[in-house]
């Protein structure tokens, strides 16, 4: 539900514009170092404010409530909260009732009977993603051999950012892009086939972030279009070393010690200055909306540190769980 992984285990919760967002996280080891201006550099990568986003722009200081002391970690739960400050309620208030198209008004409204909070997108607002990217802070920590980074590497099909970006706020509209993501230096044997392996795990945690849309690994659906002779990576030296990585660094579900290498896909932000056809929730008539408000014309570019930081935090969850062998 709200909550992932099996030894580093993380729980989120709060709405948007409801009094804060936090995130709990168990399971992390005692002894670890903390600095909070570290983490807070590393949730300032995520904060709207430059070109293509939002200007909703919240502090996002972190405030730690538990499993922290002396600048260490106590191996005790770790409870972070954030308060939210800059936002406007009113704006909603005129199209509460309707569905947004592209948003989860409708499925939230119908799964929860109509008591979900529906300002800001509620518990599923890509704010709580704020959650994430702490947890991910202390994954990190944990994996510290590792390297993680991520990047967009097309906006709307093009490597013209700012093009594409200055035409779709022209336009009153929104675009995606596609991010690959790339993590070094794991060790061979992470991964608990069937249903956690690496890119099982990779793949549920992606997934939980808003606007992912899809995901590959390696050679991806390329593969569909290869023959076997193509595919399959040449293994060229004892530690498992490939001369190609069309596997994306994981076999059997298990990492191979080379790169593992994935690509997601960011849709559009649904929220568009455009009028849209949809339903009245109340009643279920037709109606057109023109939704107002802050939004992002390209959520993509925030992107890339929360899909570091959920990457971070399944390859820590994997490497705890495959260290209880040892």
């Amino acid at each position: 539900m709200n909550s992932f992984g099996r030894i580093f285990r993380v729980s989120i919760y709060g709405e948007s514009h409801g009094e804060e967002i936090g995130i709990l996280i168990d399971g992390c080891p005692a002894g670890i170092t903390f600095e909070i201006n570290d983490l807070i550099d590393l949730l300032d990568k995520r904060k709207a404010g430059n070109k293509g986003t939002s200007s909703r722009k919240e502090d996002d200081m972190p405030i730690i409530k538990s499993g922290i002391y002396n600048n260490f970690t106590t191996g005790s739960p770790i409870l972070i909260t954030f308060k939210n400050k800059e936002y406007n309620s009113n704006e909603y208030d005129n199209i509460k009732q309707f569905a947004r198209p592209g948003h989860s008004d409708y499925t939230n409204y119908i799964k929860y009977k109509c008591f979900n909070n529906p300002y800001g997108g509620g518990h599923s607002s890509g704010r709580l993603t704020l959650g994430i990217v702490s947890a991910g802070y202390f994954a990190k920590k944990i994996i510290q051999h590792a390297k993680i980074s991520a990047e967009i590497i097309e906006i709307n099909g093009s490597n013209n950012f700012e093009n594409e970006i200055s035409l779709a706020i022209k336009k009153n509209d929104s675009i995606g892009a596609v991010i690959e993501c790339v993590i070094d230096n794991i060790e061979v044997g992470l991964g608990e086939p069937f249903f956690d392996s690496v890119e099982s795990m990779l793949s549920h945690i992606i997934f939980a972030i808003p606007a992912i849309k899809g995901i590959e690994f390696g050679a991806g659906f390329n593969s569909a279009i290869m023959y076997g002779s193509e595919m399959n990576d040449e293994i060229i030296d004892s530690n498992g070393k490939t001369a190609t990585n069309n596997a994306g660094g994981i076999n059997g579900g298990i990492s191979n010690g080379n790169q593992i290498v994935f690509r997601v896909a960011v849709k559009p932000t649904s929220s568009i200055a455009k009028p849209q056809n949809t339903i009245n929730l109340t009643d279920g008539s037709k109606s057109e909306i023109l939704i107002s408000g802050r939004h992002d014309t390209c959520i993509a570019l925030r992107m890339p540190v929360i899909i570091e930081s959920a990457a971070a935090i399944a390859i820590a969850d994997l490497f705890l769980i495959n260290k209880s062998y040892i």
